[in-house]
């Protein structure tokens, strides 16, 4: 029987990685400046409970109403906009090999651009989009669709490639097109998985 390694052995390799992590830890937190004593001091919380008293009473009348519900259906459109677009990109397939022996050529070409996408917050795409498509839902609706198909690209991908391969395995050998192995064999299997990764970032979306 093989014993487990010691702790620290050279073999650890996952013990040297929790300590080199928790070196890291400790060193952020002695090289930021937080100031704790500030925070929980009594002053800081007076002017929290005095912010957080501001939000009462709310404010009912018809015209902030109005204002609000305004808002929120606009916020509620452009997310479920946004989150379509994405989805239905279809930049997932390019990105994934759809079995062991597919060389996928535009696999990497396509994760790359997955990967600049998503590294560009939503906010940073509205700046820009602002100067093309103007102030106002449009801009936001745009912004949200390029990085949530960045997102949701990637996630895709990965679903679709750890899919078991039985099933398209079965259909390949018996003849059957690449097209009609996905939809029948690839494609039932990730969309549940798929659905579940679109009402996520739908929900982040929307926030």
């Amino acid at each position: 029987y093989l014993l487990p390694p010691r702790l620290f052995d050279a073999r650890c390799k996952a013990c040297w990685f929790a300590a080199g992590l928790l070196v890291l830890v400790v060193a952020s937190f002695w090289s930021l400046d937080l100031q704790w004593a500030q925070f929980l001091s009594l002053e800081a919380a007076r002017s929290m409970g005095r912010f957080l008293g501001e939000f009462f009473p709310p404010d009912l009348s018809p015209a902030f109403l109005k204002k609000v519900a305004v808002g929120a259906w606009e916020t509620l459109a452009m997310s479920v906009l946004g989150t379509l677009l994405a989805a239905v990109a279809g930049l997932a397939l390019p990105a994934s090999r759809l079995h062991h022996a597919d060389r996928g050529p535009a696999r990497a070409p396509t994760r790359w651009l997955l990967n600049a996408l998503r590294a560009i917050p939503e906010l940073v795409w509205a700046a820009l989009l602002l100067i093309s498509a103007g102030l106002g839902p449009f801009a936001g609706t745009l912004a949200l669709a390029l990085h949530t198909t960045g997102v949701l690209g990637r996630l895709f991908a990965e679903a679709i490639e750890n899919a078991p391969p039985g099933p398209g395995f079965a259909l390949r050998v018996r003849g059957v097109a690449s097209g009609r192995v996905f939809l029948y064999a690839t494609l039932p299997q990730v969309l549940p998985q798929l659905l579940s990764y679109t009402l996520y970032r739908w929900e982040n979306n929307i926030r």
